[in-house]
């Protein structure tokens, strides 16, 4: 198992980017709702790099809905394959804004 790594940067324009990677499911989601609750309050966009996501399950899944229903959010990528594939399969692609997709995947 890959141990998830969460960096939180803010940019220009009440911008923060929370870059993710890794492995993240019902046991390790946490380091990422921690580190958005503590870091990206008063964010106008909270932007999110999943391109280097190794693993999600549900409870990625189930924060990423949480936290677009809390504050503006986009995903940036590409989108892995798995994760793709997650949100495609549960039709909860349409929900997310996507900034820097790059290619589609099929």
């Amino acid at each position: 198992m890959e141990s998830p790594k969460v960096t939180v940067r803010t940019e220009a324009d009440s911008v923060c980017v929370v870059a993710c990677s890794g492995e993240f499911d019902q046991d390790t989601v946490g380091v990422l709702q921690a580190a958005c609750d503590r870091e990206t309050i008063g964010a106008q966009l909270l932007v999110l790099d999943v391109k280097n996501v190794t693993f999600a399950d549900s409870s990625f899944l189930n924060t990423l809905i949480r936290l677009r229903n809390t504050r503006p959010l986009a995903l940036a990528g590409p989108l892995p394959a798995q994760l793709h594939r997650l949100l495609d399969l549960t039709g909860a692609l349409p929900l997310f804004q996507m900034s820097g997709v790059g290619e589609e995947i099929g």
